[in-house]
This record gives C-alpha cells, sequence and structure tokens, in this order.
C-alpha cells in the first residue's frame, strides 16, 4: 500500500519559535504526539515530538521560556506520498522514529505514524 493512502493530510505544525508548553497544548488539542517544525515560508525545518518534550521536562527547562527549536530534531527522515508503506515502516524502525513528515515536491503534505502502519499492515 502506498502512504498517500495512509498519510493524516491534517497539517499540525509549530514554529521554531513557539515555546515547548505551546507545543505541547497544540499536541493535546490535536490528540497527536509529534509535530512538524515550519519556519516562516512553511518549509519544513525540523519534528518535535513526546519524546523531545520528555527530554525537556528531564532537563528541567521552563517550558514556557524555551522554545521549540532547543527540543526539535532537525535531521528529518521523509517520506513522500508514493513510498510503499512497508518500506517506510522498515525506515522508521531503523531510524528509531514513529512520526514522518510526508513531503510532496518539496512540500509538507502531511504525517505519517508508526500506528498508521500497523493498523494497516496488521488488519490487511
Amino acid at each position: 500500500m502506498k502512504i498517500e493512502q495512509l498519510y493524516s493530510p491534517d497539517l499540525n505544525t509549530c514554529q521554531g519559535d513557539d515555546r515547548l508548553s505551546e507545543v505541547a497544548a497544540r499536541m493535546r488539542w490535536a490528540e497527536i504526539s509529534a509535530l512538524a517544525v515550519i519556519d516562516d515560508n512553511a518549509d519544513l525545518v525540523g519534528i518535535i515530538s513526546e519524546r523531545d518534550l520528555a527530554r525537556a521536562m528531564a532537563d528541567g527547562v521552563d517550558p514556557a521560556m524555551v522554545e521549540a527549536f532547543a527540543y526539535a530534531s532537525d535531521n528529518v527522515v521523509l517520506a513522500s506520498p508514493d513510498e510503499d508503506s512497508a518500506e517506510v515502516a522498515a525506515r522508521m524502525l531503523d531510524a528509531g522514529i514513529r512520526h514522518m513528515p510526508v513531503v510532496s515536491d518539496g512540500r509538507l503534505v502531511g504525517m505519517v505514524s508508526m500506528r498508521d502502519l500497523l493498523a494497516v499492515h496488521t488488519w490487511a
């Protein structure tokens, strides 16, 4: 199955200068566990996940003062809509990640999660 049939096209994002408390609130509101970090041109510059927020809390930072850039991953592994879901799942496992932005023609179009991939391969 192709990723285009699985990924969530809801673009839940944050800016790099958003505070961690804002990031956590946005994740909670959307009931998701990762956000794409974008710049002013809506270009993908990173990803921030619950793991990153947990790391920040373990470091004892003030989430109302620290920006997303401080804890976001900027070495982002990407998927394209036409990729096979099994190949994407294998890359996610190899990279130790649970969320992968989906990019088409250089633009962020959505996010695929390990849960999305597990569901399709479990119930297929």
